[in-house]
């Protein structure tokens, strides 16, 4: 175990994950300077259902892209790994921000390839209905979940279930299950939006043969 310094916010980072952060409490700002001065990661617990949640995911700052007069500052992240929150503590020995007693969940991260190739079908069916072409483009053909899993429609609460999970092949399992009942929707929503436009068009159609 060890101690890390903790950042709850009402979100879930996945590893791999590059994330932008506006930084203005003091005691965030601190944490910043922390990290920047000591090399020290942070970690991303999710403040769900108004409580800081056990897993979390590991963060290391890139950079400090702007610093504001008022001492505000604006950051870019990248996600590391998932960790488990053993003691939480409201204040880090001496420091403004949180802190935690961690442990590093060991990921299994082999895929299935049939698995992978039935969500990449999925993915790309949602992106085209959604009309979602720069998605599209950027689909890297050996994805992983973790890589698509903020553009396929899951909420908050999924997400964390996603970011619980400990193998790739369990991860595929759920994102396949959840686009096999989001698409049926997704696809009838399309098709009412273009019955909606053709409403008031004059319309050729040819008389049925009887």
């Amino acid at each position: 175990m060890r101690l890390l310094p903790l950042f709850p916010l009402n979100l879930v980072a996945f590893p791999g994950e590059k994330l932008n952060l506006h930084i203005f409490e003091p005691r965030y700002r601190q944490l910043v300077r922390d990290c920047l001065g000591e090399g020290l990661t942070f970690g991303i617990p999710p403040f769900l259902d108004n409580a800081v949640q056990e897993l979390g995911t590991e963060m290391r700052l890139l950079s400090i892209e702007k610093t504001h007069p008022g001492g505000e500052m604006d950051i870019r992240t990248e996600a590391i790994r998932v960790f488990r929150v053993e003691k939480f503590f409201r204040q880090a020995p001496g420091k403004l921000y949180a802190a935690g007693q961690v442990e590093d969940v060991v990921q299994d991260e082999e895929a299935d390839p049939a698995l992978r190739e039935v969500i990449t079908r999925q993915v790309r069916q949602l992106y085209e209905a959604l009309g979602l072409r720069k998605l599209l483009l950027q689909l890297d053909p050996k994805f992983r979940i973790f890589d698509v899993a903020h553009h396929i429609g899951l909420s908050t609460e999924q997400e964390y279930q996603l970011l619980g999970t400990t193998a790739e092949q369990e991860r595929q399992e759920l994102v396949r299950e959840h686009l096999e009942r989001l698409l049926p929707a997704v696809l009838e929503a399309e098709r009412l939006k273009e019955r909606v436009k053709q409403n008031g068009h004059f319309k050729h159609l040819l008389p049925p043969q009887f």
